[in-house]
C-alpha cells in the first residue's frame, strides 16, 4: 500500500513538473514593414483598410483600420471577421511592439495571449489629450479560432501596468469565453467595444 501511495505522489510531482513554462516573446508591428494590405477603401468609399501582419511562429496579426480607429486580432481568424472588430470609441493608434505570452512544453510553444499598447484620444478633436492603454487579447488557436480582448490596463501613470497586463494574460486568457465573459479593466480606461453579430 505504501508503494502505491508513493507512486501516486511521484506521478503528481511529474505532472506538475511537465506543466508548460510561460515566457514573453516580442515582435514588431509596423504596418509599413510588417503588414500586407489585402483590402482597402475605393474612391468615395471612406477611409478604411484591412492588413495581415507577421506575428509569432505562424500566428498572424490582423489589423483593421477605419475612421481613425484600429482593431487588432491575434491568431487564426474565424471565417466571418465582422464579429471580431473591437476598438476604443476615441481615435486610437497601435504601438509598434507586441508582447506574446507563450507557454512552452518540450519542443512545443503556443502563444495564448498578446499584450499590445494603444494610444487613445480622450477628448474629441484635441489630439494632444491621449492616454496609453495595454490591451490584453486572447490569441485565437487554429482549432477554435476564438480571439478577443480579455483585459484593458491604463498604462499612463501606472508604473505596474506591464505586470498587471501579464497577470491578466496568464490567469484569464486561456479560459476566457469571447462574447460571454466580461473584460477586466484596471484604471479608468476609455470606452471600448466589440461588434457581435
Amino acid at each position: 500500500m505504501r508503494i502505491v501511495f508513493a507512486m501516486l505522489v511521484l506521478a503528481g510531482f511529474c505532472s506538475c513538473a511537465s506543466a508548460g513554462q510561460v515566457t514573453s516573446v516580442y515582435t514588431d508591428l509596423v504596418p509599413e514593414k510588417d503588414c500586407l494590405t489585402y483590402a482597402q477603401a475605393g474612391e468615395n468609399d471612406g477611409d478604411w483598410a484591412d492588413l495581415s501582419c507577421s506575428g509569432y511562429l505562424g500566428y498572424p496579426v490582423l489589423l483593421s483600420y477605419g475612421d481613425a480607429r484600429e482593431s487588432v486580432f491575434f491568431g487564426f481568424p474565424p471565417e466571418d471577421m465582422t464579429s471580431t472588430w473591437e476598438s476604443f470609441a476615441g481615435f486610437n493608434s497601435s504601438g509598434s511592439k507586441v508582447e506574446w505570452r507563450v507557454e512552452t512544453t518540450g519542443n512545443v510553444s503556443i502563444p495564448f495571449a498578446a499584450i499590445h499598447r494603444r494610444s487613445v484620444n480622450t477628448s474629441g478633436e484635441d489630439a494632444a489629450k491621449q492616454v496609453d492603454v495595454l490591451v490584453v487579447a486572447k490569441v485565437a488557436q487554429i482549432e477554435g479560432r476564438e480571439g478577443c480582448t480579455v483585459g484593458l490596463v491604463l498604462a499612463t501613470g501606472n508604473a505596474g501596468a506591464n505586470d498587471d497586463a501579464r497577470k491578466i494574460a496568464d490567469e484569464k486568457a486561456r479560459a476566457f469565453v469571447c462574447g460571454k465573459d466580461k473584460r477586466i479593466a484596471i484604471g479608468e480606461v476609455p470606452p471600448f467595444g466589440r461588434v457581435d453579430n
